[in-house]
């Protein structure tokens, strides 16, 4: 059992976040419960998905305005001095973890155009010198907004390169067999008004019964709330009890690192610098795979297995 000293702070609470506020806030919550619960939901109501869409961003409001909300919040404000000298040591061990990586950070580093422009200090993950047009010269917050853009967008496409190279390679090996393997096929389908179901689990046809529009108008009300709290910042969950330590870009936290994998400040620095690294990549990639497609008509691993000599 917890115990408290006469007077004593109270520190029986998690070091982050409460229990109840991780579960609720957590990425993995809403993965898995969009595919367990959001397939048996959508396979008995076929029109559900647009209210299943708008269960996260309502949930969360609706529990901040009530007394368990309010109590998840007030806990963090009893924390709060606690928390934020915890964030201040951790900023301070990871400075100094990116003063020991001069081949990543600082006048050292690698770079693209040499001298640099003033703006790019090498304090930030990836900083090669490279901003030709200036689009972070103008101020530090145009700064701060080419890198949260270029992040988001860097993001989007580790995911979106996976997403289109891995049906198909699943579906060339007979691993997996899908109604539609090639990833602009998908779109071109939908819109033409086809159903689409993958691998025969009713609740995968989610977006399979459902037109462009409700597809269009469900994305937009799943992302508003989360692209809200982007904007609003990283006190936006506070309400529901749950403190991130980090910024817009690298929240940090329960919800964010479940693993705990930024516990190091070496290992977090060196990861930033590979996150961006291999978002640009997949940028770059997702490019390509859309060229492609209007080139030669076929998905990117029909395409390298075109390749002369290559299979």
């Amino acid at each position: 059992m917890c115990r408290r000293a006469a007077g004593a702070d109270d520190d029986c609470e998690g070091p982050n976040s409460s229990p109840l506020g991780d579960l609720i806030s957590s990425p993995l919550f809403y993965v898995t419960f969009g595919i367990a619960g959001g397939v048996a939901v959508v396979s008995q109501f076929e029109d559900a998905a647009l209210l299943l869409s708008a269960f996260p961003i309502v949930g969360l409001t609706v529990l901040s305005k009530t007394s368990i909300g309010a109590d998840l919040e007030a806990s963090v404000e009893r924390r709060r001095p606690v928390l934020e000298a915890a964030e201040r040591a951790t900023a301070a061990a990871r400075a100094e973890a990116r003063a020991a990586l001069p081949d990543f950070y600082g006048p050292r580093r690698a770079l693209l155009v040499d001298p640099p422009p003033p703006h790019l200090t090498g304090s930030l993950p990836g900083d090669l010198g490279f901003d030709p047009l200036g689009l972070g010269a103008a101020s530090p917050d145009a700064l701060d907004r080419a890198v949260e853009l270029e992040l988001l967008h860097a993001r989007w496409a580790m995911l979106g390169a996976i997403g289109v190279l891995l049906p198909e390679a699943l579906d060339m090996t007979g691993l997996l067999d899908l109604a539609e393997p090639v990833w602009w096929r998908v779109g071109a389908a939908k819109a033409s008004g086809e159903t689409l179901a993958y691998a025969g689990l009713g609740g995968f046809v989610i977006a399979g019964k459902q037109g462009v529009a409700v597809i269009a108008l469900c994305q937009a009300v799943l992302m508003g709330g989360p692209e809200y709290a982007r904007y609003v910042g990283i006190r936006s969950l506070e309400p529901v009890g749950v403190y991130l330590p980090g910024d817009n870009c690298w929240p940090g936290g329960a919800p964010f690192d479940p693993f705990k994998l930024a516990d190091d400040p070496a290992f977090y620095e060196v990861q930033r610098v590979a996150e961006i690294k291999h978002g640009r990549l997949a940028m770059v990639a997702t490019l390509g795979f859309a060229v492609q497609a209007y080139v030669t008509r076929e998905g990117p691993v029909a395409n390298l297995l075109g390749v002369p000599g290559y299979s």
